[in-house]
C-alpha cells in the first residue's frame, strides 16, 4: 500500500487536516469565469493546497508547511463544498468539443474529483474524523520524528513545525466534538476498533514526559551542525514546551475522552448497513474508490469467483512440494515451514529485496520506454514504528532530492517468511509499481498539478497490483515459496472483495469475516484481524485494488487480441502510465483512442 499520502492523500477524509492563516479563507477568489481549461485546473490546485497543506509538503512544496487545519470545522467544510462549486461553474465555460484528447483526460478527471469531494460530505465523514487505522493523530508523529516528509534543515523549518503544533490540541478537539455529534445522530465506530484506538492515543513514544525518548524530540537530537549553540538551546527549549504542554496533553486528552465517553457509546454491529443511511454511505464510497458503477453484489459474486480460481492455483503448488494434507493447512504450515524463513539478519533480508531488483532490471527496458528520473532506496523500517507497520512506498518529491523509498518493516529476521510474497510485494510497492507510477506522474511537467499529485485507488492501487501479475515475464515466481506469496498476495485482494462487501451489507460479521480470511490467506489470526478491522475502519478502500487490477489486465488482452503484431507491451505500458491517476472509465475511453491510433 502506499503511504499516508498516499495515503497515504488516500484520500481518507481525516487524513486532509489543514489550515488558515489568520484572516485567510479557503474559498477562491471570484474572479468571474476563465475559459482556459490550463487555467481553471491550475487555479483550482493553487487554491486547493492551501486547504490540504500536508500535500503540498509532501510534494516538496514548502510554502505551506506552518499550516494545520482545523478541517473538522462546519465552516471549514462549508468553504471547502462552495470552493468546488466554484470551480465547476467555471468548468461550465469550457468547450468540451473544442478539446483535444489529452484535454478531454484532464477536463474529465477534474470534474469527476470536484463531484466526487462534494458528494462525500452529503455523508458527514467529519463525525468520524479518524479510525485506529488512518488520521492525523497518528501521522503527526512520523511528520514530526525529524525522518518523515516535514523538513528540519533550517530555523524556518523547525519555526514552521512549532506553528502546526500550536494548531494540533484545536483539532484534537474539534475532532472530539465531532465525535459527539456523531453520538447523537448514531454515527459511531464499533467497539472493536475503538478498543485499538485507546492504546494509540497513550503510546509510550508519544506521550513519555521523559523528552529524550519522546518521538517528538527527534528534529532536536538531530539537529543541523550548522545551529550555533545559542539557536539550539532556544528550539531545545521551545520543543520541550510544546510537547510537554500542547502534545502530551492533546493525545491524552483523546484518549480519556475515547475510554470514557466515546467507547460506551460505540456500537456491536461491524458494518456501515448498521449506521442510519449506512447503505447509500456504503454505496457511496464503493463508486468512489472504485470510480466505477459496480454495486457491492456484483464486487462480492467477482471476489467469489477469483478466490475459487486462486484456490485452485494454490493447490498445485501445494502437490508441487509435495504437501498431503487440505489447502488450509499447507496455508498454516508454510508459516512455520523452516524453508520459507531463510534469513538470518535484517541486512540478509533487504540484500534480498535488492537481488530481485538486480534480477529484473534487465526486463525493465522491454516492458518500459519512459522510466522514473526519481532515485530509489530500499530500507527497513524505523524502529519506533515496526512492530505496527506494513511494507510501504514513500514517494520521493518531484526535484529527486527525496528519493522513493520502499520501506520493509524487519522486527524479526529469523521470521521473515517469503511465503509472505517477498517478490510479488517488491513489484507492487516498488518497481514497476508504485515507484514507476508516482515518480512519472510527479515528474511528467505537461500535466496540469492536480494530475501531477493527485491520487486515485482504484488505478493507483490497480497497477500496482496489475504489476504483481508480471512476475513470471520478469523470471520470478519460479521458486514454490515465492509463487505461493504470489498467489497469497493476490488472494488477500480477492478476499477483501467478498469481506468489504460482506460486512458492509451484513452478510458478514467480524468474527465470520476473520474466518474467511484465516482459511484463504496464510496470516495468523492477529494480522487477519488487523485487515478486517481496516476494512471495517475503511469502508470500500479494500475494493481498488483488485478492480483496478483487473481493468488494466482486461485492457490489455483486449487490445492484444485487437491489435495482433501491432501491440506492443512496452507502449501498452507507457500510455496507461502518461496522465497519472485516472478514474477506471476515462482510463478505459483513452486507452480505447491509443488503440485506434495504433491501429
Amino acid at each position: 500500500m502506499r503511504s499516508i499520502y498516499t495515503i497515504l492523500t488516500i484520500v481518507v477524509f481525516a487524513l486532509s487536516a489543514v489550515s488558515c492563516k489568520k484572516g485567510d479563507s479557503p474559498m477562491v477568489k471570484n474572479t468571474g469565469f476563465e475559459s482556459s481549461l490550463d487555467t481553471i485546473a491550475a487555479n483550482y490546485y493553487e487554491e486547493y493546497l492551501k486547504l490540504y497543506p500536508l500535500e503540498a509538503t509532501s510534494q516538496g512544496d514548502e510554502r505551506y508547511n506552518d499550516l494545520l487545519p482545523n478541517n473538522l470545522s462546519q465552516e471549514f467544510i462549508q468553504n471547502e463544498i462552495a470552493f468546488y462549486d466554484s470551480i465547476q461553474n467555471q468548468l461550465k465555460s469550457v468547450d468540451y468539443n473544442s478539446l483535444d484528447n489529452d484535454q478531454k483526460v484532464v477536463f474529465d478527471v477534474l470534474e469527476y474529483t470536484l463531484i466526487d469531494k462534494q458528494e462525500r460530505y452529503a455523508y458527514h465523514p467529519e463525525y468520524i474524523p479518524f479510525t485506529q487505522f488512518g488520521g492525523l493523530p497518528l501521522d503527526l508523529p512520523m511528520l514530526g520524528s525529524g525522518s518523515g516528509i516535514q523538513p528540519f534543515k533550517t530555523e524556518k523549518d523547525y519555526d514552521n513545525w512549532l506553528k502546526r503544533i500550536e494548531l494540533f490540541p484545536v483539532w484534537m478537539d474539534s475532532a472530539i466534538e465531532n465525535f459527539r455529534a456523531g453520538i447523537k445522530t448514531n454515527v459511531v465506530l464499533p467497539r472493536s476498533l475503538v478498543i485499538k484506538m485507546i492504546p494509540q492515543m497513550k503510546a509510550e513514544e508519544i506521550t513519555t514526559f521523559e523528552i529524550d525518548k519522546n518521538i517528538f524530540y527527534g528534529p532536536i537530537k538531530n539537529m543541523p551542525k550548522d545551529f550555533n549553540p545559542v539557536t539550539a538551546n532556544k528550539y531545545a527549549k521551545l520543543y520541550q514546551d510544546a510537547i510537554k504542554n500542547k502534545l502530551i496533553p492533546a493525545y491524552l486528552k483523546m484518549a480519556t475522552f475515547l475510554e470514557k465517553e466515546y467507547l460506551p457509546k460505540a456500537r456491536t454491529t461491524d458494518g456501515y448497513n448498521a449506521l442510519p443511511n449506512g447503505t447509500n454511505i456504503y454505496t457511496y464510497y464503493v463508486k468512489s474508490w472504485t470510480t466505477t458503477n459496480k454495486t457491492p453484489e456484483e464486487i462480492h459474486k467477482t471476489g467469489l469467483s477469483e478466490v475459487e480460481r486462486l484456490r485452485g492455483d494454490m493447490e498445485k503448488v501445494k502437490n508441487q512440494v509435495g504437501f498431503k494434507g487440505s489447502l488450509e493447512e499447507f496455508l498454516n504450515y508454510v508459516k512455520t515451514d523452516p524453508k520459507a524463513m531463510p534469513y538470518k539478519t535484517s541486512k540478509e533480508v533487504l540484500a534480498g529485496f535488492q537481488s530481485i531488483l538486480d534480477k529484473i532490471t534487465p526486463k525493465l527496458k522491454t516492458m518500459f520506454n519512459v522510466t522514473p528520473k526519481t532515485p530509489f532506496e530500499i530500507r527497513q523500517t524505523e524502529k519506533y514504528r515496526e512492530a505496527s507497520a506494513s511494507a510501504e512506498y514513500i514517494q520521493g518529491s518531484p526535484d529527486g532530492k527525496r528519493p522513493g523509498i520502499f520501506y520493509t518493516p524487519i522486527p524479526d529476521p529469523t521470521k521473515f517468511n517469503v511465503t509472505s510474497g517477498m517478490e510479488s510485494l517488491f513489484l507492487h510497492e516498488a518497481i514497476p509499481g508504485h515507484h514507476y507510477q508516482i515518480s512519472l506522474q510527479q515528474e511528467n511537467m505537461k500535466l496540469p498539478k492536480f494530475l501531477r499529485f493527485g491520487w486515485i485507488g482504484a488505478y493507483g492501487e490497480g497497477w500496482a497490483l496489475y504489476c504483481e501479475s508480471l512476475g513470471p515475464e520478469f523470471g520470478l515466481y519460479t521458486d514454490p515459496y515465492q509463487k505461493m506469496g504470489s498467489l497469497s498476495d493476490e488472494m488477500l485482494r480477492a478476499v477483501r472483495l467478498v469481506i468489504d462487501t460482506g460486512i458492509h451489507t451484513g452478510q458478514m460479521s467480524r468474527e465470520e469475516a476473520i474466518k474467511y480470511f484465516l482459511s484463504n490467506v496464510a496470516y495468523d489470526e492477529a494480522g487477519a484481524t488487523a485487515e478486517v478491522e481496516r476494512y471495517m475502519a475503511m469502508p470500500g478502500q479494500a475494493l481498488s485494488y483488485k478492480t483496478g487490477a483487473m481493468k488494466i489486465r482486461e485492457l490489455r488482452e483486449k487490445y492484444k487480441s485487437e491489435l495482433g503484431k501491432k501491440f506492443n507491451i512496452a507502449d501498452f505500458h507507457d500510455e496507461v502510465l502518461s496522465q497519472g491517476c485516472l478514474p477506471l472509465q476515462v482510463l478505459e475511453r483513452k486507452m480505447d483512442l491509443w488503440a485506434k491510433d495504433v491501429k
